[in-house]
């Protein structure tokens, strides 16, 4: 068996500035004043916290609330979801596959959204898995603080609300493109991954429009999307294969570098705060340690110096 051979992913560690919480938890059970507990106090998303004490009261088996200001923000610190990040980078096509079915397939395949962000369309059960993993954007600073509000008018005890704000925030997360999952798209309902329903001669007609998509991000590249009715996976033993669409090295780098494009140009403003990409460090990984960006920053290759892995051929 042939070994797979050449860059298996890109890796990437982002540093993203900001101000403010730009995604929030909502409204959280604490404990107020006089012991009471009140639902009127908004906290942001904390890594690990939970607004339990531990404590029970025996005789009923109560479970004791946490009061506003019982936050340690460097034990339970300020992130964004990796799914509010990937809503807004890609945020020109968030709701387009809402309206997609089997014969619009075509347009979807040959986007963003076909090729990298990934897609399930339910009334058909077309999929396509996403090559790229985000991980939660997570601060570093903690500069949290607890804040009282009041609203206009008659004041009772319902007009007064409170939240856990924030000051300058610093995030740090990890990401990775899988160059597997980026280079094939199954058009074969025999694995469960068929990304398109495709008639007699229209594999052709898709993987026209997936090249030519891909030739217009990056003009100076040669992309070439191949489809063929048997690529099988390297390494399987009875060598059965599915219809699908590869892609050559060129349309995979310029997958590739749009897509830390989009990253690095990626900014977000909500909730009265914002947050940007400041920085991005690429490892392209011919290794076999998944994120070794992560763990020995010293590793890696910030320059593709190998062409992109092949895991399929036609036969």
């Amino acid at each position: 068996m042939n070994k797979v051979t050449g860059i298996k992913s890109v890796d990437f560690k982002i540093t993203a500035l900001g101000h403010g919480v730009v995604n929030w938890n909502g409204p959280t059970t604490l404990t107020g004043d006089g012991g009471k507990t009140v639902d009127n106090h908004t906290l942001p998303k904390l890594r690990g916290y939970t607004n339990l004490t531990g404590k029970i009261k025996e005789d009923t088996g109560y479970k004791y609330k946490k009061e506003a200001t019982d936050i340690d923000f460097k034990k339970t610190p300020l992130y964004i979801s990796q799914n509010c990040i990937r809503h807004h980078l890609f945020r020109d096509q968030a709701f387009d596959i809402h309206f997609a079915a089997e014969k619009s397939l075509q347009d979807v395949l040959a986007s963003t959204t076909g090729l990298i962000r990934g897609y399930v369309v339910p009334s058909s059960q077309c999929k396509r898995t996403s090559s790229l993993l985000m991980e939660d954007f997570v601060d570093e600073l903690g500069n949290g603080n607890f804040e009282q509000f009041g609203q206009a008018g008659e004041r009772d005890s319902s007009s007064f609300f409170s939240k856990t704000t924030f000051g300058d925030t610093k995030y740090t997360s990890y990401g990775s493109i899988s160059i597997e999952q980026l280079q094939f798209i199954s058009l074969d309902k025999k694995f469960d991954r068929c990304a398109m329903v495709v008639k007699e001669g229209q594999g052709e007609e898709v993987a026209q429009a997936v090249e030519t998509y891909i030739k217009a991000l990056n003009p100076d590249l040669n992309p070439q999307a191949t489809f063929h009715q048997n690529y099988v996976r390297g390494g399987t033993i009875f060598e059965e294969g599915e219809n699908g669409i590869l892609l050559n090295n060129d349309a995979v780098k310029a997958l590739i570098e749009h897509t830390l494009q989009m990253i690095s140009e990626l900014s977000i403003r909500q909730a009265k705060s914002y947050m940007y990409v400041d920085d991005i460090v690429v490892d392209y990984n011919d290794s076999h340690k998944m994120m070794r960006i992560k763990h020995s920053e010293g590793d890696i290759s910030e320059q593709a110096i190998s062409d992109y892995a092949v895991y399929f051929y036609a036969k």
